[in-house]
This record gives structure tokens, sequence and C-alpha cells, in this order.
């Protein structure tokens, strides 16, 4: 039974997890204004994380920033609302963007 907890534990964390939802942010269309570690035409992802890791309401203000969009915060450009992303899919994108390094 250890095995298998042990197993389970390597199976969800680490860079299979990282690459899980780097895929979904492609497949999602966030990669379109969006970059792990530069800024395209929105913040890149490390930006966000450390402008928000510290604050333990900011998985569920991202996620809502992701399904509703919004302006202001990173200059004039607004971020619009991504429709495709569901409220479990835009809560598993701001766990993994405050994870980025």
């Amino acid at each position: 039974m250890r095995f298998k907890s042990l197993f389970l534990i390597m199976a969800v964390s680490g860079p299979g997890l990282a690459l899980a939802d780097m895929t979904l942010a492609k497949s999602k269309n966030c990669l379109a204004c969006h970059a792990v570690d530069k800024t395209i035409v929105g913040p890149s992802f490390k930006d966000v994380a450390n402008k928000y890791r510290a604050e333990k309401t900011a998985p569920d203000y991202l996620s809502q920033k992701i399904r509703q969009g919004g302006d202001g915060v990173w200059g004039s450009m607004a971020m619009p609302p991504n429709a495709q992303v569901n409220d479990a899919q835009a809560r598993k994108l701001a766990v993994w963007i405050l994870a980025t390094p």
C-alpha cells in the first residue's frame, strides 16, 4: 500500500504536472499573450507569480481574472475574459502560474 501512495504522490507532482498545465495553457490560448519568462502582450507568468505569490487569496483572484478578464493592473492593455476556461481549469492554471519560479 505504501508503494501505491508514493507512486500517486509522484504522479501528481513534479515535471509531469508542470507539463500538463503548460499543455492546458496552450490549449486555452493563454500563450497567445503570455509566456513563462517574458512579457508578450501581457505579463509573464513569472512576473504574475512574483506579484501575487504571497497573497492568500491569489489563487481565487487569478482564477477570476482568467475567467472574467480585467484591466489596469499591468498597464493600459486589458485582458479579455477567457470563455474557453471553466472554473476548475482556471483554478488549475492559477495555481500553476503561482508556482512559476
